[in-house]
Formats: C-alpha cells, structure tokens, sequence
C-alpha cells in the first residue's frame, strides 16, 4: 500500500478522505473524513516523532538516537508541533508575556495621566482580543 497523501499534488490544498473500503467483506463506505493532525507531517517528521515516541519523550536519550543536539531536537519538535497546527509552548509563553507587557503599559499611561481611564478600557480591549 501507498501512504496517504494529504495534500493535492496540482494545487497543494488539504486532500479529503471520501471513501473508505474493507478488502476482506467488500463494504464500501462515502463520505468525508479527517486523517488528524498526523497527516499534516512529512515522513521526515513522522520519522522523527516515531524515535520520539520509542526514547518515551526524553530528549537526551534522542539525542543519541538521531545524532542532533539539544537545541536542533528542539526546533524539529517545535516545527512538528507547529505543523500539527498547535502553538509550542515557549512560543504560547511568550505570548502571553508580550499581553502582559502591553496591559502593564496601558495601565502605566493611565496612572501617569497620558491616557484618560476610556482610553484605557479600549486599549486593553483591543490587547485581550490578540
């Protein structure tokens, strides 16, 4: 068997699953249905995560398995991650750190007397909607 593509060899969008087949009774079932997140990783990166998964999540002992450093285990995890359609959790982090900043700096304004206290509802307004 060949591996599932899934994405459109002309035009590189999400292919659809639209029918799946049992060998052994012949059943046949149509519609539409979702690979996962799984899907979305190249073999380069499926390879990875299978190493991933067999050093049971500790990056040391892949390390030794893929010959990568630390920091390039790092970004191939964080590139994965990525490509399943999440957001890494440093990259999370630090985007809560910059709202932080940013309601911090509004609050500042408004008790130095820069902004008035409505100027200061619509900013932290527009900061929570990011």
């Amino acid at each position: 068997m060949n591996p599932v593509m899934s994405l459109c060899p002309v035009c590189e969008e999400t292919l659809s699953i639209t029918r799946l087949h049992c060998s052994a009774c012949e059943t046949s079932i149509e519609g539409r249905f979702s690979l996962g997140p799984f899907a979305r990783l190249s073999a380069e990166q499926l390879h990875f995560v299978e190493a991933f998964v067999r050093c049971e999540g500790k990056l040391t002992h892949l390390e030794g398995e893929l010959g990568m450093s630390y920091p390039t285990l790092r970004g191939r995890l964080n590139e994965i991650v990525q490509a399943m359609g999440y957001t890494p959790r440093a990259q999370a982090k630090a985007s809560r750190v910059e709202l932080a900043e940013a309601r911090r700096a509004v609050l500042d304004a408004l008790d130095a007397g820069e902004i008035d206290a409505a100027d200061a509802l619509r900013q932290l307004g527009e900061i929570g909607g990011q």
